[in-house]
């Protein structure tokens, strides 16, 4: 992509009611716009990183068979309130409207209630299961905070995955695939050296729930880290009896503010008895089948990401989720070579790299280019092509060298 043909444009400073370091870069850099409090667009670069992260969860899930979905939005009250979840007291962070006809719905916060119904249609006996189902959606939930940028939005993207299983040995199976699964999209996306399994509470479900929490000043959790194990407590659940029954030293922990990155429940058969889900095992019995989710959010991982890679420069992208593994920066001159030997790289990069072709001094190139983040940057100037050389530079470690442009890919 030629940078000369991006609507977006950067901008020095980010709106003053913007607060979120990971919305103020991404503002800054031409990724997203600032809709309201919580609700965002994602513009051309940001789309392409929404899609490279929603592609890294998506090879995880399908390695573990994963069937993705797409689901409405629109809730349906009369599952939500078989399962006891409609009433504001008991989930507080709807937003809900009438139709015209008078009909009650809501915009989904979670999708345990629709899927378990479709379920419903397509699972009756042993033969049918185990099953693993996924989407990425967009949900809504009408949060009283939403100062975090793309962290906490009122509107956000979410991967919910659902397992559907015989039993608990079998969902306890897939669920540790699906930690397993988790580990390595906070690997491939670059955060894994700061994320931690971080046991929590399961509310009503099970006793405990594991999230991925990734330490950051910017978290609004406090985590209790035994570095060693790889493990974590959330504050919330903190006692000595948890501790004790982990097997984990209380000494050793080191206190830290974190981003809940995502989260994997046992949800046992809490939807699948009030709707209905049941299926005739071996033995002809009747029974309710076992479930867990997993969540997952890329607009948040976005936004982790960003608050936590970033440099006082600006954005530094994984190569994973990065719009573009290159930015080329041509330094205009009156030397026609150095246009031609651009645009030749371009052409050998082609939807590889965006090409800054705009008619501006270097230091403001040099300056977007560090902003937007891509891994590398491929600087053609008068002085490297009089050498027959491109520059070569690593945005994350500042790393230069000059190379034969044909070397690059």
């Amino acid at each position: 992509m030629r940078q000369s043909q991006l609507f977006t444009k950067t901008r020095r400073e980010a709106p003053s009611d913007e607060t979120a370091k990971n919305a103020q870069l991404l503002i800054r850099a031409g990724y997203i716009n600032k809709e309201m409090a919580g609700v965002y667009d994602y513009l051309p670069l940001g789309l392409k990183v929404l899609e490279n992260i929603k592609q890294v969860i998506r090879e995880e899930m399908n390695r573990y068979g994963g069937q993705e979905i797409s689901m409405t939005a629109l809730q349906d009250k009369e599952i939500w309130e078989k399962t006891d979840r409609w009433d504001d007291s008991k989930v507080d962070n709807w937003f809900k409207t009438a139709l015209k006809n008078g009909t009650e719905v809501g915009l989904g916060i979670t999708h345990e209630e629709p899927l378990t119904r479709i379920m419903t249609n397509f699972i009756s006996s042993y033969r049918d299961l185990p099953r693993y189902a996924y989407q990425f959606q967009n949900k809504f939930r009408n949060e009283v905070r939403a100062k975090s940028g793309v962290m906490r939005g009122r509107e956000f993207l979410m991967k919910d995955m659902y397992d559907f299983s015989k039993n608990e040995e079998e969902h306890n199976k897939f669920y540790d695939n699906m930690r397993t699964a988790y580990k390595q999209v906070f690997e491939n996306v670059g955060l894994s050296h700061l994320t931690y399994v971080t046991f929590a509470s399961g509310g009503i479900f099970s006793q405990f729930s594991e999230e991925f929490q990734t330490v950051s000043d910017a978290g609004e959790d406090t985590i209790y880290i035994d570095e060693e194990k790889g493990i974590a407590i959330n504050k919330e659940v903190l006692t000595d009896e948890i501790v004790s029954q982990l097997g984990l030293d209380k000494s050793k922990f080191i206190e830290k503010k974190a981003i809940e990155s995502g989260n994997i429940f046992h949800l046992g058969t809490k939807f699948s008895e009030p709707l209905g889900l049941n299926y005739v095992n071996e033995k002809g019995e009747k029974v309710p089948v076992y479930m867990g989710s997993y969540g997952l959010g890329p607009t948040r991982l976005m936004g982790t990401i960003v608050e936590v890679l970033s440099d006082e420069k600006g954005i530094v992208w994984p190569e994973a989720v990065a719009p573009f593994k290159y930015q080329i920066v041509e330094i205009v001159s009156g030397n026609p070579k150095v246009k031609e030997v651009a645009e030749r790289v371009y052409k050998m990069l082609e939807g590889e790299a965006l090409y800054d072709d705009r008619d501006l001094r270097a230091g403001e190139k040099f300056a977007d280019a560090d902003l937007l983040g891509m891994p590398y940057q491929i600087i053609v100037s008068e002085k490297n092509v009089a050498e027959g050389k491109v520059e070569l530079k690593n945005r994350k470690t500042g790393e230069t060298k000059l190379m034969d442009e044909k070397a690059i890919k």
